[in-house]
Formats: structure tokens, C-alpha cells, sequence
């Protein structure tokens, strides 16, 4: 339930924050240190003040309580101060409630007329004026006046109500005869047109519809058919199209050729690698001159003598490469050959999938024009049946129209005036409704009217109520007061006109002659009068106490106790030389404050 408090440049504070408790908060500390700068900083969140420091252009309090959070912000604008922000208080009569009963500070006007000896009536009961009396005793008669036309109108309606009723029933018992004249027409036509066999146990009406509905079933079924047939024949046609122009290449022996192929392809690839891989060791041998590994070489000066490793005879190295060249041209023939028999193999192959392919499109087509041809005789013979039903519907469908037009004429017109007598009971029973209603309403009418007449009674005579309950309460408050304290006047009255009545030794004193502490506590009495009568609890849980250098320590103890037990948080303001309070006290020491001659309030 604590309530965390940030203040900017509000009265003499600069800058600071604190928290404040349930129960008593003491706000401890010397002269300009920013004790009722404090005051002011809860104030300006109330929304009962808006003290912004001398010479500054802004300021901010920021006030956290357990249900809401509000921000204050002060603006300084041409000579005057503007708040913007929502704050703790959002209406006139709960500001003006508690600036006078709940904010008692030194500038309070309650403590303040109290110092002076002013009669107490205007600034105890100038909370009414916001309250806009008149306004609303004419609000409540304007209300009054409503319910007094509604009310009439219900008494009115309670008398109409048996007449209302009895129309209901003669409306319901004629409509029930006028349906029995229509079912006995149905009854009768439907024995006529079933004959003496008395088999068919459905109107004629219905059996036309049923009819009605077969033939426009086999009309729609007909339609369908005729559309898929000519479907199916287009298709059908196509296909066969596709046949007869579907031409499949004919070359009898494509496989044997694409395996005679094949074997000559894979012997050149053969003869190939063979002689690839004699040329290949061979021409290294040469250019490595590396024949001595595979024979005996004879060095001259010419050219050199090598013995064949192959055949053992003599033989000179530039004929050993001349066949070698020789080889390779034969391996540059193979290749060529490789290639021409490669591209041959591929053209058997893509003839003969075309050949497949063809094939296969013809068997499909055929199959497919198959199923069409029995599709398209299923669906002729099926059509031929739908037409034949249609034209069977169509003679029941005349047959029975003529039965059925008399009876519809019959039957439509005693629905006709089914009809009409159902909207006229509909009218009435609507009527009826309206009747009971309003005649429920005579009852709660008559308390509303009571209850505006006493609340317009209550409202004339709150005044007075609110005079006597404030002289009570503050008779209450002075003897609870003058028991706990040690005054040097015996008591305190207000008078019927408000003005204040000291007595001293069994006489009327004058307030001049009592002490600064003993008009304090008189002021503070006086408050807590106006704070009782205008139940200030229920717009603010708080009381906000300064400006008590007048009362002597145990005075002020003995006051802080007092308003305590009136109040959920207590705020007040004391010097260092009092005693210690029990409850929470707050240190202004960590606050920063303007000097003395910034402060407009301290």
C-alpha cells in the first residue's frame, strides 16, 4: 500500500522522492529544507495546488499508489502557471472537499477564518455549492414528470388488458376453424382423386408436385446425357481421327541391325584399346630412349642398330618409329570408324522407340476407342429411358392439374383469410404484449416516483442536514478534543448561524484571548467537522498536516494520535527538537531545494 512519491521544481524542492507509508509519515527537518514544499508536491498530485519554484519554467510530480499512477507537469506561460496531466482528484466538488478538510496546511481556509474569529458558514459549507443542488432537484423533477406519463400509461394499459385478451382467443379459435375447413377440403379431394381402391393416402396437390418433381428430375437427367454424349462423341471422333492418321515406321529387321551394330561397335572399341596400348609403351620406350631395357642397342654415329624384342631381328630406330607412326594412323582409323558405328547404334535405337512408340499409341487409341463406343451406347440407352420418364411425368403431370387447380383455389382462399386473421392476432397479441409490460411497470413505477420524491426531498433538505451534522461533528471532535488536552478555555460551540463560541470559567471568552496552539487546535476541529459531514474519506485516503510551530511536543503528539485514528495515511511536517513519532519518519536531507529566496513555500 505504499505510495512512491517524485518531485521537479515543485514550491522549494528541486529535485527529490520518497515513500509514503500506511499510517503516520513525519516529515522531519529545519527551516528551508523543504518540509511543506513536500505539502505542496502531494497537493499538486491531488490536484489542489499548483506551486511551481520561483525563476523555473517547469516542474514534475510523479505519484505511484497501488491502483494508479499519475504524472503532473507545470508549465509557466506568460505569468501564470498551467498543469497538464490527469491527477488524483478529477472533479470540483472532490478538490474543493479536501483543499478545505483534508489539506490542512498553515494557508488552510478552515485554520485560517478559525485565527481570524470569521463566522465558519461559508468555507464549512462551500463544498454545496459545487454539488449543483438546484440542477439536480429540476433534473430529478424533469425524471419525476417522465415517470409520472409512464406511469399513467400503465395503469391505462392494466385496464385495457381483459378486453385485449379476449380478442386473442376469439382470433385463435377462428383461425383453427378456418384450418379445419382447409384440411377437410384437402381430405376430401384427395378421396375423390384416389378412387375407390383408396391406396394413394397423399393429397392431390402433393402427388402433382412429386409428379412435378420426377419430370423435371428425367429433364434435367436428359440434358446431362445429351451433353455427355456429345462430349463423348467428339472425343470418339478425335481418337479415331488420331488412328487413321497415325503412322508407325516399318523396318522388319531394326533389331538384328542394331545388334549387327552393336558387335562391330564394341570390336573396333577393342582393337582400339589393343593397339592404344602397344602405341602407348611403345612411344615411350622412344622417347624416353630407354631401348636398352628391352633389347640390345648398337650406338653409331648416324644412327643406332636395335635387335627387335619381338622378333629378335636387326633393325634401325628410325623404321622403329616409322611403324610406329604407321600404328598410330591405323588407331586414327579406329577412332573414326568408332564414331560412324557410335552414331549408327543411336539411330537404330531412336528408330526402333519410335517404332515402339507408335506401337503403343495405336494400342492405347484402340483401347480407348473401345470404351467410348460402349460409354456412348450406355449413355444412348440411358437417354432413351430419361426421355421416356419425362414423357410418362408430363402425362401424369396434366392428368392431375386439372384435379388439383380447384382444390388449390379452394384451399388458397380460406389461407387467405388464414392469413389475414394471423397478422390481425399477431397485431393484437403484439398489443397485448405491450399491455402487460407496461401494466408490470405500475408497481416499480410507483417505487421510482416514491424514491425521486424522496431524494428531491433529501436534496432541499441537505443544507440544513449538512449544517446540523457539521455543528455535531464538530461539537464531537471539540470534546474529544478538550479531553485529551490541557486547554485554558472549558469549550467550543458553533452557533446555528456558524459562528464560534469560546467559554472560559463559565463564561463567553473572546478568541483573542486564547493561545496561537489553543486556535490551532480549534482550527483543526473545525476541519475535521467539515471533513466528517462531506465524507472526505471517500474521495482521498489521506490528511496533510503542517504549519504546528505553535504546539508545545506533547500537544503535538497527542493531535498526530488524534488524526491518525481519522485517516488511512497522515502526513505532517515537525522541527528536529520534537520527539520521535511512532510511524515512519522522512529525512528531507538527500532532497535538493532552492535557497530561501526561491522558495515561495516552506
Amino acid at each position: 500500500m505504499t505510495w512512491n512519491i517524485e518531485i521537479e521544481n515543485i514550491a522549494g524542492i528541486l529535485d527529490g522522492r520518497t515513500t509514503i507509508e500506511p499510517g503516520v509519515n513525519a516529515v522531519r527537518g529545519s527551516n528551508w529544507q523543504g518540509k511543506s514544499s513536500f505539502i505542496e508536491a502531494i497537493k499538486t498530485a491531488l490536484g489542489t495546488s499548483t506551486e511551481l519554484t520561483e525563476n523555473k519554467d517547469s516542474g514534475r510530480v510523479k505519484l505511484q499508489t497501488p491502483d494508479r499512477d499519475i504524472t503532473i507537469t507545470l508549465v509557466r506561460e506568460n505569468g501564470t502557471v498551467r498543469r497538464s496531466g490527469t491527477p488524483y482528484l478529477q472533479n470540483e466538488y472532490d478538490v474543493i472537499r479536501t483543499e478545505l478538510f483534508a489539506c490542512l496546511d498553515e494557508r488552510n481556509e478552515v485554520r485560517s477564518a478559525v485565527r481570524q474569529g470569521e463566522n465558519l458558514e461559508d468555507v464549512l459549507m462551500r463544498p454545496l455549492d459545487f454539488q449543483n443542488i438546484d440542477e439536480q432537484i429540476t433534473d430529478l423533477k424533469r425524471e419525476r414528470e417522465q415517470i409520472r406519463s409512464e406511469l399513467s400509461q400503465a395503469r391505462e394499459a392494466k385496464k385495457r388488458l381483459p378486453g385485449v385478451q379476449e380478442q386473442v382467443t376469439q382470433l385463435e379459435k377462428e383461425i383453427e376453424e378456418l384450418r379445419e375447413k382447409r384440411d377437410e377440403i384437402a381430405v376430401n379431394d384427395s378421396d375423390e382423386a384416389t378412387g375407390e381402391d383408396g391406396n394413394d393416402d397423399t393429397s392431390p396437390q402433393q402427388r402433382l408436385s412429386n409428379v412435378q418433381t420426377e419430370r423435371n428430375r428425367a429433364a434435367n437427367q436428359t440434358d446431362r446425357l445429351e451433353r455427355s454424349i456429345e462430349r463423348t462423341e467428339e472425343r470418339l471422333q478425335q481418337r479415331r481421327s488420331e488412328l487413321e492418321s497415325l503412322e508407325i515406321p516399318e523396318d522388319d529387321d531394326i533389331e538384328d541391325k542394331l545388334v549387327a551394330a552393336r558387335d562391330q561397335l564394341q570390336q573396333i572399341e577393342r582393337d582400339s584399346e589393343v593397339l592404344q596400348s602397344v602405341y602407348s609403351a611403345n612411344e615411350m620406350v622412344l622417347q624416353e630412349n630407354r631401348l636398352d631395357l628391352l633389347t640390345e642397342v648398337e650406338r653409331e654415329l648416324t644412327e643406332d642398330n636395335v635387335v627387335c624384342w619381338t622378333c629378335g631381328n636387326e633393325a634401325r630406330r628410325g623404321e622403329m618409329e616409322e611403324r610406329l607412326d604407321h600404328l598410330g594412323d591405323k588407331i586414327t582409323d579406329l577412332r573414326a570408324q568408332k564414331e560412324q558405328y557410335h552414331d549408327r547404334v543411336q539411330e537404330f535405337e531412336a528408330r526402333r522407340e519410335e517404332i515402339d512408340q507408335g506401337k503403343r499409341r495405336k494400342r492405347d487409341l484402340e483401347s480407348e476407342i473401345t470404351e467410348l463406343e460402349d460409354t456412348l451406347a450406355d449413355r444412348r440407352q440411358s437417354l432413351d429411358e430419361a426421355k421416356d420418364r419425362y414423357r410418362d411425368a408430363q402425362e401424369r403431370a396434366e392428368e392431375l392439374s386439372d384435379t388439383v387447380d380447384e382444390t388449390v383455389e379452394a384451399i388458397s382462399d380460406v389461407e387467405s383469410k388464414i392469413k389475414y386473421r394471423e397478422a390481425e392476432l399477431n397485431d393484437v397479441r403484439d398489443e397485448l404484449s405491450q399491455l402487460e409490460t407496461r401494466a408490470e411497470q405500475v408497481e416499480m413505477l410507483d417505487a421510482e416516483s416514491a424514491e425521486i420524491r424522496s431524494e428531491i426531498e433529501e436534496l432541499r433538505n441537505r443544507k440544513d442536514r449538512i449544517k446540523h451534522r457539521a455543528r455535531e461533528a464538530f461539537d464531537e471532535a471539540m470534546d474529544e478534543i478538550l479531553s485529551r488536552f490541557g486547554t485554558g478555555f472549558e469549550t467550543a460551540r458553533l452557533t446555528a448561524d456558524f459562528d464560534l463560541v469560546v467559554a472560559r470559567d463559565g463564561r463567553e471568552a473572546s478568541l483573542d484571548a486564547l493561545s496561537e496552539g489553543e486556535l490551532e487546535l480549534i482550527g483543526f476541529v473545525a476541519a475535521l467537522a467539515g471533513y466528517e459531514s462531506f465524507d472526505v474519506d471517500e474521495a482521498v485516503p489521506l490528511l496533510l498536516v503542517d504549519g504546528l510551530g505553535g504546539l508545545a511536543d506533547d500537544n503535538l503528539h497527542t493531535l498526530v494520535d488524534y488524526l491518525h485514528e481519522r485517516t488511512e495515511y497522515l502526513v505532517f511536517t515537525a522541527y528536529p527538537e520534537y520527539t520521535a513519532f511512532e510511524g515512519r519518519e522522512i529525512d528531507p536531507g538527500n532532497w535538493t531545494v532552492a535557497t530561501n529566496r526561491q522558495v515561495i513555500t516552506d
